[in-house]
């Protein structure tokens, strides 16, 4: 079964950190490997094709920074099989209910519409056998159940990020596997990335950041 992970980077990153409230080992977990965390929920007769993870640059610079590493170091251990989607920030616009002014927000934009073609373009090319949407984003129902409809033959399961949960994506995903990735600790535990990783010629490197250096 050629099987390709969507992950909703904003959806995955925010879980973590709202599970670190609660519990703050798993601030460990913002530097793993993705494609070896995935891996570990492949089933014997599954094939990884990819991980495809959809984000955006943040705004702010020292997030953004941190970001661009963590993405550094997955592409320089996995290659082809990490493939980053990336859609932008907006600052919008928000009033103030207490003084009656306005404020700035920044506001992810295109993510969902980027899973959503690729969910459906994959899908209709032939390129995938099983996805496995790593969201709790109830806006990705709709391409969930186009594909349902009109490819049943495409296996789909929906994966929970850390302590985020949907129950439109429960309820679409019908017969479907649905996974609570929280109650999976110890495969992020085994995808943990050494603090500093060198490229294979050894001319590019990626270092962990130091608020991540826990």
């Amino acid at each position: 079964m050629r099987t390709i992970f969507y992950i909703d980077g904003f959806n995955f990153y925010y879980g973590l950190r709202n599970i670190k409230k609660r519990d703050p080992s798993w601030a460990h977990f913002y530097w793993i490997d993705v494609v070896k965390l995935c891996e570990q929920f492949l089933s014997p007769d599954d094939i990884l094709v990819k991980v495809k993870y959809f984000t955006a640059p943040p705004i702010n610079v020292q997030k953004r920074i941190r970001q661009s590493a963590f993405l550094k170091v997955n592409d320089l251990i996995n290659g082809e099989k990490f493939e980053v989607i990336r859609g932008k920030y907006i600052e919008k616009s928000m009033n103030c209910n207490l003084c009656n002014g306005t404020y700035t927000k920044p506001e992810e934009k295109r993510t969902d519409v980027n899973i959503s073609v690729n969910l459906m373009g994959d899908t209709a090319l032939g390129k995938v056998d099983k996805i496995v949407l790593i969201t709790a984003d109830s806006d990705l129902v709709p391409p969930i159940e186009f594909i349902k409809e009109n490819y049943p033959n495409i296996q789909i399961k929906i994966y929970f990020p850390p302590s985020s949960y949907s129950n439109d994506l429960r309820d679409a995903a019908k017969n479907r596997k649905i996974v609570q990735m929280e109650k999976n600790k110890y495969r992020f535990t085994n995808s943990i990335i050494p603090k500093i990783v060198y490229s294979k010629d050894g001319a590019d490197s990626a270092v962990i950041p130091p608020k991540w250096d826990v």
